[in-house]
């Protein structure tokens, strides 16, 4: 190997020594790196990666924005979360998942919120994606309903007749659980559900990680006259532990999906982002 193939020699981890040609391997390799570590821990924080790989913050917030675009892995604010490519154990927290992508659940809660008619019996299901709906109602006519504390909140602010139902509240999403919310569910009958998943798969159908809240979303979900699940495309071809409904049990409304194999089994919605 000439001088001028060998542009770096830098001490590993182990105390090994590694040669390194051009830019282009201290990218690929800092990019595995970061990988690995959120293949391990699952969820890592922009911090820990900077200290770890002894990396600038703003380097490592580059690299997560490259691998989330490459659906290597889920950015999330302040780091970023494995996506294990086809299963989604992990509930987290509602301030980090409000952050992913913003701009996809703003153009589905725009397009969500213009289905709603007057005299419409609504449900709205806590989640980032729902909340982001409400933000764009208009429609006062309308009663609505919800398991979500902050969901409540903004429709009360925005002169919207709302019943929150009562319950055991789960700090992780805001939202309400547990045997007193499905009571309250089973009163009523609803025109029209909205609700967020964390997987959408062909044999498990629409699933999240709590059993406790998969609880609420099934008995919500099965009292719609139409059920209308919001999801961004990195939902697709996931699967999360608790099933609360299958594909053809509710309409998807989404952005622009690269592959059109879903559209056999349910309606969806393909919002344009621009």
């Amino acid at each position: 190997m000439t001088k001028c193939e060998i542009k770096w020699l830098t001490m590993t981890g182990n105390g090994g020594i590694i040669l390194k040609r051009g830019e282009e391997m201290i990218v690929e390799e800092r990019l595995a790196k970061i990988l690995q570590m959120v293949e391990e821990k699952r969820v890592v924080t922009v911090l820990e990666l900077s200290e770890s790989l002894d990396i600038s913050e703003s380097t490592i917030r580059r690299d997560l924005t490259t691998l989330d675009k490459n659906k290597k892995l889920r950015k999330v604010h302040g780091g970023a979360a494995a996506i294990n490519g086809r299963f989604a154990a992990t509930e987290f927290d509602v301030v980090l998942r409000e952050d992913h992508h913003r701009t996809e659940k703003q153009v589905i809660g725009q397009f969500s919120a213009g289905l709603i008619e007057k005299d419409d019996f609504v449900y709205i299901d806590a989640g980032t994606t729902t909340e982001a709906m409400v933000d764009s109602i208009n429609e006062t006519s309308a009663v609505y309903v919800t398991n979500g504390m902050v969901i409540a909140s903004k429709l009360s602010k925005r002169g919207c007749r709302t019943i929150i139902i009562g319950g055991e509240i789960k700090p992780i999403t805001d939202a309400v659980v547990g045997s007193e919310a499905l009571s309250c569910l089973r009163k009523y009958n609803f025109s029209k559900g909205f609700f967020g998943t964390n997987g959408i798969d062909v044999k498990a159908g629409f699933s999240t990680p709590d059993p406790t809240e998969a609880q609420v979303k099934r008995e919500a979900f099965s009292r719609c006259k139409t059920a209308y699940v919001l999801a961004d495309p990195t939902k697709f071809n996931l699967t999360a532990p608790v099933s609360f409904g299958a594909l053809d049990q509710g309409e998807i409304i989404t952005t622009k999906l690269e592959n059109g194999h879903y559209k056999k089994y349910t309606k969806i919605w393909e919002v344009d982002e621009t």
